[in-house]
């Protein structure tokens, strides 16, 4: 399990959870200021692909120069370099997303998830 504090980046905290998990196959949970990863599988979350995820969402808002990544232990940390505030939340982005109860699958779409949950009862 990998908790990711999101305090200096709470507008992208979803849509950060939601890349990273998909990237790392991993299932997140939100809380206040951060995100948990929790390993569908019995394999451990390898720390270096959630950091390398981070950085590659926050290359594609473009602002990869303003924000470390830094890891201590289980916990990885998303920090302002030069007091850079990320002010809007980003386009297409919703607070709003549909988790599987039976394997995690999550997608902020509900037809995506009524769908999902279709194969399930196959």
């Amino acid at each position: 399990m990998i908790t990711v504090n999101c305090r200096d980046v709470p507008s992208i905290k979803s849509s950060l959870a939601v890349y990273t998990s998909d990237k790392v196959g991993a299932v997140p949970a939100l809380k206040l200021h951060e995100f948990v990863l929790t390993s569908i599988e019995e394999e451990e979350i390898n720390p270096s692909e959630v950091i390398s995820a981070i950085k590659m969402f926050l290359a594609s808002l473009g602002c990869e120069r303003h924000f470390g990544v830094i890891q201590k232990d289980e916990t990885i940390t998303v920090v302002s370099l030069d007091g850079y505030k990320l002010e809007s939340v980003p386009q297409g982005s919703s607070d709003q997303f549909f988790s599987c109860i039976h394997c995690g699958h999550v997608t902020q779409f509900e037809t995506v998830h009524n769908n999902h949950m279709k194969i399930h009862y196959l």
